[in-house]
């Protein structure tokens, strides 16, 4: 409504119903009912008349849209972020924009600078139309950190699926790329690196997936997925992928229990996981050739200590780890008479302690320590990698997250001095 017109409106109609008794002496009161609708349509009118004010528009907002519908009933949903992290080494940590271990021969003398946007994402989820058994649904997301320069990066597409799952019996179908079913818990750090050949492996692959939940008692829960998923290999002298020319692509399979174990709310969890593939190292073009087995075993364990205090860590031993970052990123040796897979171990503990809804403190450390014995006549091979973190992340407002993090990095080298470097990294990161 027109203000400028607000509060003589407001005074003609408080004249009309306290009027003196002697002006509608004369009125019977149908009359007096008539004559006061007649003079509030004329009001009503007048402020027709009148143009509604515009309030000004903020020059760098529109307005939010949660959702779009398309035209065959699917709803679209965008998110993302974009993300500037910024590091300082006291030594060379590979790559860089991330870190995953110490480059050998700087022993912590010679620091470096890190600025990169390269962690900014961007994501649609879809879903629908549902039925009355089926539910529908989906995931296109990309980030920047795919390669190319520092200031023209280029896309990377870390998840591209469809789930088909039927509420009814707890089953559902997954098929394109997203996480493995190896090792699926994420460590507590700010890095986007997530602690990668130093005791986290798993990463996403193109797969198809069946899970199938059961319920277990009143508030347990068990699921059981398989997976055939795609073998990433390295290429052998011929130039050919040798996880692609396999005869099988890699089995992925977990089984994994939850059960509120605590009186803090929250349900603890313990999972085993592990996967079996094959690489065909051709050693002619007469399809002579080696087939070096990749496989892993592992174990998971998310536990909370309170409401706010949560313990979460995993375990891995298995060989021709590099598809899935271990054994520092090493998979076989080509080096010696026949390739050979390269046995590694490790793992990752992390505390986690929720100071208030929007702050989090973590603590934690990994390690991955590949075969010596396995890495004999390779350049300057990687025998072991440990890193320990702390972190510290702060969602000052719903869409502004700030993060730092200090983390130390040991690495050891076959045939070169050990290495190690200290990285105080901080982020900033801008949700929607």
């Amino acid at each position: 409504m027109n203000h400028k017109l607000t509060l003589p409106c407001a005074l003609m109609l408080a004249g009309l119903l306290l009027a003196p008794p002697t002006t509608m002496a004369s009125e019977t009161l149908e009359e007096r009912v008539v004559r006061l609708e007649q003079e509030l349509a004329e009001l009503k009118n007048l402020l027709k008349k009148s143009p509604e004010p515009t309030a000004p528009s903020p020059s760098h907002s529109a307005p939010a849209v949660t959702a779009i519908t398309t035209n065959s009933g699917v709803k679209a949903r965008l998110y993302g972020f974009a993300r500037f992290d910024a590091s300082y080494d006291s030594g060379h940590i590979y790559p860089g924009n991330i870190a995953l271990w110490a480059q050998p021969g700087t022993g912590g003398n010679d620091g470096e600078w890190n600025l990169t946007a390269g962690a900014t994402r961007l994501g649609i989820d879809i879903g629908g139309p549902d039925t009355g058994y089926l539910k529908l649904s989906g995931n296109v997301e990309l980030d920047f950190l795919g390669g190319g320069s520092e200031n023209n990066l280029n896309p990377r597409l870390r998840h591209g699926y469809l789930k088909a799952y039927w509420p009814a019996s707890d089953f559902s179908i997954t098929a394109g790329q997203t996480w493995d079913l190896v090792s699926s818990l994420i460590p507590f750090v700010d890095d986007p690196g997530m602690m990668w050949a130093s005791g986290n492996i798993g990463t996403r692959h193109p797969q198809l997936r069946l899970t199938k939940g059961f319920a277990v008692g009143e508030k347990s829960h068990l699921e059981i997925a398989a997976a055939a998923s795609r073998t990433i290999g390295e290429k052998n002298s011929f130039g050919i992928d040798t996880g692609k020319d396999a005869d099988m692509p890699t089995v992925q399979g977990r089984i994994a229990l939850s059960a509120p174990l605590t009186d803090s709310g929250k349900p603890a969890a313990i999972a085993l996981s592990g996967h079996y593939g094959q690489e065909e190292w051709d050693s002619d073009k007469l399809n002579h050739h080696e087939t070096i087995d990749s496989w892993s075993c592992n174990v998971e364990l998310s536990f909370p200590l309170s409401s706010r205090l949560l313990l979460a860590g995993e375990y891995f031993t298995g060989s021709n780890l590099d598809d899935y970052w271990g054994g520092v990123f090493q998979g076989v040796n080509a080096k010696g008479a026949k390739p050979e897979g390269i046995r590694s171990s490790g793992g990752w503990a992390a505390l986690r302690y929720a100071y208030s809804p929007a702050v989090t403190i973590s603590l934690g450390g990994g390690f991955d320590d590949p075969e010596n014995g396995d890495l004999s006549g390779m350049e300057n091979p990687r025998t072991f990698n440990r890193s320990l973190f702390a972190a510290y992340v702060n969602q000052l407002t719903p869409n502004f997250v700030f993060g730092l993090q200090l983390s130390k990095w040991d690495t050891g080298y076959l045939n070169t001095p050990d290495s190690d470097a200290v990285r105080a990294q901080s982020s900033m990161t801008y949700r929607f």
